[in-house]
């Protein structure tokens, strides 16, 4: 049995700039001076170890916890106004990999909420056999805890398990994992450093799945 697992953020959906958007208005409010692309060096981890770190650097006094609820209800609202789509080639992928008999799951590290108001949206919940929050393992990426748990709820090994993500820490968890990691270049992502990824493509669209594994089409 082979298994296919998603990031989210970047990957199904273009939320990046959402993200920043969100963050650089609550930092400022903070009374932090964001450097640029500081946020871009956080994509991937998870909001309350980015938020947590970013206190601690820039020695900034709030609660961690009262301003991740703030940050998902501004997102929350942002999804329940907006009229968007998955990104370009997810409904097919995903279409292929139901047709040739992959598990299907999804590592995020985006909170419960988030993820489910995003896979309600675009209508695709139904297509992953597991989804997982960062929230709901010991540590974020790039540890490899989320994939690792994803895999073994599939019933799969890790080694039969390939990743497709957007940001640097995402790869290295899917590496840490022990699985194959395709890297995808989104330009909405900021500069991310995918040069561990096994393979990196800039269209989704040129993934093809086969029975005896996955390949990309140059």
């Amino acid at each position: 049995m082979k298994a296919f697992i998603f990031d989210m953020d970047g990957v199904i959906i273009n939320s990046e700039p959402l993200h920043f958007q969100v963050e650089s208005e609550l930092a400022k409010e903070k009374g932090i001076a964001l450097k640029a692309g500081e946020l871009e060096s956080y994509v991937g981890v998870r909001a309350d170890e980015m938020w947590a770190s970013l206190k601690a650097k820039h020695r900034a006094s709030f609660d961690v916890e009262e301003l991740l609820v703030e940050a998902n209800e501004k997102k929350l609202t942002y999804l329940n106004d907006a009229s968007i789509e998955p990104i370009e080639g997810i409904r097919e992928l995903l279409a292929q990999l139901k047709k040739k008999g992959y598990k299907v799951g999804l590592g995020s590290s985006s909170p419960v909420a988030f993820i489910d108001a995003v896979l309600t949206a675009f209508a695709i919940k139904d297509q992953f056999d597991i989804v997982l929050s960062g929230e709901q393992v010991t540590k974020g990426k790039p540890a490899p805890d989320i994939y690792l748990e994803v895999a073994k709820q599939l019933g799969v090994e890790p080694q039969d398990c390939t990743v497709l993500e957007d940001a640097a820490h995402g790869v290295q968890a899917g590496k840490a994992a022990g699985m194959d990691v395709i890297g995808f270049v989104n330009p909405h992502s900021g500069n991310q450093d995918l040069s561990k990824a096994d393979i990196v493509i800039e269209n989704i669209s040129t993934i093809t799945i086969q029975t005896e594994g996955v390949s990309v089409q140059n």
